[in-house]
Formats: C-alpha cells, sequence, structure tokens
C-alpha cells in the first residue's frame, strides 16, 4: 500500500507541475509574444521625433574592425524613421516587403506577409526588421573592414550613401545592384538578390584602382536594440542563435546584462549566426566552405539595451588593378521546418534546422513533428492530423497497453474479495496488507498496473506540447468549430457563454485565475477521463480513491489553459483507451458498470 501511496504522490506532483507550468511559464510566454506583436503594430500609430544613435560604452566590437553593438534614442515611428534614413529600395515578393536603406546598405525594413498579429487575416503583418530610431530596431548589415594602412573611411560604413546602378525593386525575378566609391581607387560593388521565401544573396566585390595593394576582411552582422519584455523560460530559447563546428552555439539576452561582460566568441569552417525570437530569426550566414571568426556581444546603457552577433572571414589581399569577391547569405522570416531543411539540403547551410528550439528531447520531439506534418500534407488539417498521430502512438503501444488492462481487469474481478478483506481486517492494517498481498500473487494481479498507462504517455503528452509550443505551422493552425488556433487554449467558456459572447475569456481573465475558464473541449476532456477511472479498479485505499475520483476534476481545470491541440489530443486519447479496456474487461468477463449506488458498496463492506 505504501508503494502505491507514493505513486499516487508523485502522480499528483507530476500533475502539480504541469499546473505550475502552464499557469506561471507557458502562458505568461504566450501573452508576452502576443504583447511584443501589438508592440510592434503600434509602432505605425506612435508618435515620435529625431533619430539619435551613441555607441555604447563599454562595448568593443567582438572582431578586430567590426562595429559594436550600439544603443539609440528610441523616439521615432516607423514610417518616419523610414523616412529619415533618406532613399530606399523597395523590395517586395509574395512572402515578404519592405525595403533596404541606401544610406549604409542596410537590411532594416522587413514584414512577413504570409503572417499576422492575429487569426483576423486583416490584422497587421508581423514586422520583423525595423529602422534605428524606433522603439526596436533590429537590422543586419555585410561590408568590409580596412587592414592596417589603410586610411579613415576607405571602407563603407553606416554613413556610406551607395547609389543604385539601374531602377526597379528588389524582386524573386530582378536583384538589384549598389555600388559605392571611397574616392581612393577603390570601388565596392553589392548585388543583392531574393529567393521566393526568405533567403537573400549578397554578392561584394572590391575593385582597386589605387595603384598600391589592400587588405580588406569581409563581415556581416545581424544586431538588435530594445528587445519586447518577456519572460524567459528553459522550455524555449530567444536570443542568440547560430552553429559552428557542427555544433549549435546559443547564448541569451541576460547573459549579457552586466556592464562590461565579454563578448562571447568562436570560431568555425561552415556554419552561421543569428538573434532568433519564438517563431522569427534573422540571421547572417557566411561562405560555408570557409573559416570565421564570429561573436555574440551586447551593451547596456541608461536602461536601454544593444545585441549584435556577427561574423568575420578572413583577409583578402586585393593587388592594384585585382579585385575581390565574398557572397554572404542573409535568412530573416519564420521558421517554417520544411523551408529550414529545404536551406540546409539544398543550400548547404549547415545544420540550419537547428533554429528551431528541438528541445532536451529533440529525438522525441522531431519525430513527433515529422508525423503530424506528413498527415497534415495528406488531410490538410492539424487537428485532424493530431488525432491520426494519436491512433499511431496507441498502436505503437498497443501490446503493452493490452497487457496492463488485462491485469486491470483482473484487479477489477477480484475487487469484491479485496472489499471483503477490507472490513475483515480493518482493526489489523499489518494483517490486512499481508492478505491483500497473499491475493495479488494468487490471481496474478500487479496492483500498479492502473498507473502505467498514464505514465508511458508523458513522453509523449510533453513532446506534442513542445511542438504545439514552439513550432510555427501549430501558430493560429485552425481545427473544425470554434478552435481557430491549435495553440491558444479553447476560447470558449461560462464567462463568454460557450462563445456567444464574442471576446476571448483568456485575455480578460486575469493569469492566476485563467484555470476558471473552462472551454468546451478541456470539459470533454474531464468526462472522457471520469470515464476512464470508472474503469479502472477502486483502490483499496479511501484516500487514493478520492484522489483518482478527484483527478478528472482536476486535470479538467488544470487543461483549461493548455493549448487547444493538446486537449483535443487527450481527449481523442482518452477515448481510444476507453475502448480498448472496455473490450479487454469484457473478454476477461468483468461487469462494466459506470454507475454503481451507495446501497451495493455499503453491501459489499459489510458482507
Amino acid at each position: 500500500m505504501n508503494n502505491n501511496k507514493n505513486l499516487i504522490l508523485a502522480f499528483a506532483l507530476s500533475a502539480l507541475v504541469l499546473f505550475a507550468w502552464q499557469y506561471f511559464i507557458a502562458r505568461p510566454q504566450m501573452q508576452a509574444e502576443q504583447a511584443k506583436q501589438a508592440a510592434l503594430s503600434q509602432q505605425e500609430k506612435a508618435k515620435g521625433a529625431a533619430d539619435g544613435n551613441i555607441k555604447a560604452p563599454g562595448a568593443p566590437a567582438a572582431t578586430p574592425g567590426l562595429p559594436a553593438a550600439q544603443t539609440g534614442a528610441a523616439n521615432m515611428t516607423r514610417s518616419a524613421a523610414l523616412k529619415a534614413g533618406g532613399a530606399r529600395v523597395t523590395v517586395d515578393t509574395p512572402m515578404v516587403d519592405g525595403s533596404i536603406l541606401l544610406k549604409g546598405a542596410k537590411f532594416d525594413d522587413l514584414r512577413l506577409k504570409k503572417y499576422h498579429a492575429t487569426v483576423d487575416p486583416k490584422s497587421a503583418e508581423i514586422v520583423l526588421l525595423a529602422p534605428k530610431g524606433t522603439e526596436y530596431p533590429y537590422y543586419a548589415e555585410f561590408g568590409w573592414v580596412g587592414g592596417q594602412g589603410l586610411p579613415k573611411g576607405a571602407t563603407p560604413d553606416d554613413n556610406s550613401a551607395w547609389t543604385q546602378v539601374g531602377t526597379g525593386p528588389l524582386t524573386q525575378d530582378h536583384p538589384v545592384t549598389l555600388e559605392w566609391k571611397n574616392g581612393h581607387g577603390l570601388t565596392f560593388t553589392r548585388t543583392i538578390a531574393i529567393d521566393d521565401k526568405y533567403l537573400f544573396t549578397v554578392t561584394d566585390k572590391v575593385a582597386n584602382d589605387a595603384g598600391v595593394p589592400v587588405t580588406l576582411y569581409p563581415y556581416g552582422y545581424v544586431a538588435r536594440q530594445n528587445v519586447p519584455e518577456a519572460p524567459h523560460t528553459w522550455i524555449l530559447h530567444e536570443g542568440f542563435v547560430g552553429v559552428a563546428g557542427g555544433s549549435e552555439i546559443d547564448a541569451k539576452y541576460s547573459d549579457f546584462k552586466d556592464a562590461g561582460t565579454p563578448p562571447k566568441t568562436f570560431d568555425s569552417t561552415g556554419g552561421w549566426v543569428g538573434i532568433t525570437d519564438k517563431y522569427w530569426m534573422a540571421a547572417v550566414i557566411p561562405p560555408q566552405g570557409e573559416k570565421f571568426d564570429g561573436a555574440y556581444l551586447g551593451s547596456h546603457d541608461g536602461g536601454t539595451e544593444a545585441y549584435q552577433a556577427n561574423y568575420r572571414l578572413g583577409a583578402r589581399a586585393i593587388a592594384p588593378g585585382g579585385a575581390a569577391s565574398v557572397k554572404h547569405r542573409l535568412f530573416a522570416g519564420a521558421k517554417v521546418v520544411d523551408i529550414l531543411r529545404a536551406y540546409r539540403d539544398q543550400d548547404g547551410i549547415a545544420h540550419f534546422d537547428k533554429a528551431v528550439d528541438w528541445g532536451w528531447f529533440w529525438f522525441f520531439t522531431k519525430p513527433l513533428f515529422w508525423l503530424l506534418d506528413i498527415f497534415y500534407k495528406f488531410i490538410g488539417n492539424f487537428g485532424i492530423a493530431i488525432l491520426m498521430l494519436t491512433v499511431v502512438v496507441k498502436l505503437a503501444f498497443f501490446p503493452l497497453a493490452n497487457a496492463q488492462f488485462k491485469s486491470m481487469s483482473k484487479m477489477k474481478k477480484v475487487q469484491p474479495e479485496m472489499e471483503r478483506l477490507k472490513a475483515a481486517h480493518k482493526d489489523d492494517p499489518q494483517v490486512m496488507q499481508q492478505q491483500m498481498m497473499e491475493l495479488y500473487r494468487r490471481e496474478k494481479v500487479n496492483p500498479l498496473s492502473g498507473c502505467l498507462p498514464i505514465l508511458i504517455q508523458i513522453p509523449v503528452f510533453f513532446s506534442l506540447y513542445k511542438v504545439l509550443f514552439v513550432t510555427i505551422e501549430m501558430r493560429h493552425a485552425p481545427f473544425y468549430g470554434w478552435i481557430h488556433d491549435l495553440s491558444a487554449p479553447d476560447p470558449t467558456s461560462i464567462i463568454n457563454l460557450f462563445g456567444l459572447l464574442p471576446f476571448d475569456p483568456h485575455s480578460v481573465v486575469p493569469a492566476f485565475l485563467s484555470f476558471l475558464s473552462i472551454g468546451i473541449w478541456p470539459i470533454l476532456m474531464g468526462c472522457t477521463q471520469w470515464v476512464q477511472t470508472k474503469l479502472n479498479p477502486t483502490p483499496a485505499d479511501p484516500m487514493q480513491a478520492r484522489m483518482f475520483t478527484l483527478m478528472p476534476v482536476v486535470f479538467t481545470f488544470m487543461f483549461a489553459t493548455f493549448p487547444a491541440g493538446l486537449v483535443i489530443y487527450y481527449t481523442w486519447n482518452n477515448l481510444l483507451s476507453v475502448a480498448q479496456q472496455y473490450f479487454i474487461m469484457r473478454r476477461q468477463g468483468v461487469e462494466v458498470k459506470f454507475f454503481e449506488g451507495p446501497k451495493k458498496k455499503l453491501t459489499a463492506a459489510n458482507d
């Protein structure tokens, strides 16, 4: 009995962990993501003034010659900052729109056409890159730094006025070419192309007509400042991300919260560096066959934060009359798994799919997503894909579950004898325990069998939670009926009369009371959990029995704020388990009754 109590205690603690995780970590993370996008959208409406840009003290460049991470005044609207910067080259493809600032040839204006702030397709597009002077600047740059002896101003910088060679916007079918001359015999030419998704190709060339040899180092970096506040949790990584030496190299924003924190440096042949959010990322990618020195650095100045992920390539020695070139790439977009894998396999970007935070149990999470994605491509709905995945998981565990349900059926069958022993030895718990164990051995019953089917599905539960939480494919993915976003909680509850009133109760109920907003799907899940509980043998210990009776109620409240996709999975899993267990119990000759009156229980106890 003590073993049984310990198992129940462990299960209760697991439920408590899930409860705390959802209310104090996952739900605030989701709200922070929504607040972040709302703040970015409000940049279009806010009022502001001029641009400012100051160098952050104590933030040296991580690699020699590269610009340091900088902080600056955030006091302009997005539209005002775009106008104030000067001439721009328009970017327009089926997936993105925005512009490139000619002053500095900076990638600092990009929106994602396919993604919106809410499930409403008319809501604002997701803003990824933003210019300096706004509240949340986020941009990428490429360039050259000079070796020893090169005069100041010989290489382009933030203030260099590039000119466009030719006319027209940057589209997937029309690259653009920019040019800048330093006045000392060096001509810098940049050709920018973009594919039909999120990958820019930046081909830089330098022609040396100076009459003397020069040495230059190519570089690329992604920078941002004033990251929208969000709770940092172990379930999701946001901040610096990249690959060096075949391994993932990351760092959190908080790693640089202290003044004077040194940069995190590394080197590699092949790889990339960037800054990632939950669903979006900007990353600069050097030539994959060439060695680079990389770094992550950050600084704080008067409450303003600045972060930079950069790389610098090896020296290019350019003789008089000669030229040198390098091809960089920039990814700026949504972390769609198929797109990342295509860039990894077809474009040779090392381990690019590691941009998605698969977690410690990636070896389970990735195959789970792979199956879900296959089912989705076949059926066209992630909700149905979850139901199909549940069937596959049930089939995989079918032999084990079958054996356990048979053991539980035997346990149910000897229930009357257990009640008799309990009544006969109620004054001597030790003898009662001995008699119980003898009964278990004689009937070949495992008293722990009822919990094992629950325990074996915990890895699936956590992995599916991870998939729903971190993959953009699940963001705003609809099911049928009132579920328009499988990654968000069921939007119905008694508070909005189960959907009759047009508002989301989770947006108005305080976080600590959010479990009271119980939707239709959590209620359905609780009902299926109750049915399954009634099929299980009643524990001999009254305390255990009460705990099992209350478990469906606890789970109903707990699942109220879980992603709807997870609740649908658990509900369907319960239904399949009930059907399987019911069939086995009938074959074992066990009478199945969901409602048993107190009179019969009292009679059994007194026999």
